[in-house]
């Protein structure tokens, strides 16, 4: 499939300095988008995509996302910019490796402050733009622990498993209007969010959770041994945008797809095993 900077049209994106954010605004500008970047720090967006890049197209956004008043400011600026806007992709956040008892009452906020209010924030912003073209996507990047957890990313886990229920919800309230919602899965991809610049950890740890440490080491090791690739995951995500359709649910890399087919398999196997008790609960048939 060819892609044109028409076809791609004006995107919103979040989370861009690094990772996967940053890959996809450097090849939707090497397309030839219009691409609004918002990061915590415009300069370091710029010095990322390297002067081999064409920035011309590009309306960097310093931007606090839990900010409400500073999301729609910067929302206001894109579309003053470049028009309107066509895609909007809400991909900022963090890893966070604690165990539950561990993860403090700030550590939570902060964390749910970005992938949550964030998230939400820029929804508000955007949606009545959208509603009143009857057209657009949105991309909520979630993560295959959207769908299952593990030990150590509770957290991050409850983030991710918000950020797929208020997509499934804003999937059906915006489908009359003619917008589309995707929500992405990535399994792990080679990028720096394994590093210890991107990994989060809890300010105080206890030796109470000897798996958890175990977690911890073995996914600083993971570093750069990933099976995702960035380039293609960017690439996938551009695809099905530019596609018009899809599943609700984007799966990117072979992890990802083995995990969630493992949740899948464990919950039918709960559901199999209430099917008798759970009618117990309901009034009598009249």
């Amino acid at each position: 499939m060819s892609v044109t900077a028409e076809r791609l049209g004006t995107w919103f994106v979040t989370g861009t300095s690094r990772g996967l954010g940053l890959e996809l605004v450097r090849q939707l500008l090497s397309a030839g988008a219009d691409v609004a970047a918002t990061t915590r720090s415009a300069e370091r967006l710029i010095a990322s995509l390297g002067e081999e890049t064409d920035i011309s197209s590009l309306l960097p956004l310093t931007v606090d996302l839990t900010d409400e008043a500073q999301v729609e400011h910067a929302v206001a600026q894109a579309v003053e910019r470049f028009g309107s806007l066509d895609v909007v992709v809400n991909n900022a956040g963090y890893g966070f490796l604690a165990a539950v008892e561990e993860t403090s009452d700030s550590e939570v906020r902060e964390m749910l402050g970005v992938q949550v209010i964030g998230v939400w924030n820029v929804l508000r912003a955007v949606l009545p733009i959208l509603r009143e073209r009857r057209e657009g996507r949105v991309i909520n990047v979630s993560s295959v622990l959207g769908l299952t957890a593990v030990p150590g990313w509770g957290l991050y886990c409850a983030g991710k498993f918000a950020v797929e229920g208020l997509s499934e919800a804003l999937a059906a309230e915006v489908a009359d209007f003619g917008i589309k919602v995707t929500i992405v899965e990535p399994g792990y991809f080679r990028t720096s969010f394994l590093t210890t610049d991107s990994l989060a950890l809890p300010a105080q740890s206890t030796e109470h959770y000897p798996t958890v440490r175990t977690m911890v080491q073995d996914h600083l090791k993971l570093q750069g041994s990933q099976l995702g690739d960035p380039v293609k995951g960017a690439a996938a995500i551009i695809r099905q945008a530019i596609a018009g359709d899809g599943p609700l649910r984007q799966l990117l890399g072979s992890d990802a797809h083995a995990y969630a087919t493992a949740k899948v398999d464990a919950l039918r196997a709960n559901l199999d095993a209430v099917a008798s008790s759970a009618p117990a609960t309901d009034f009598p048939a009249a």
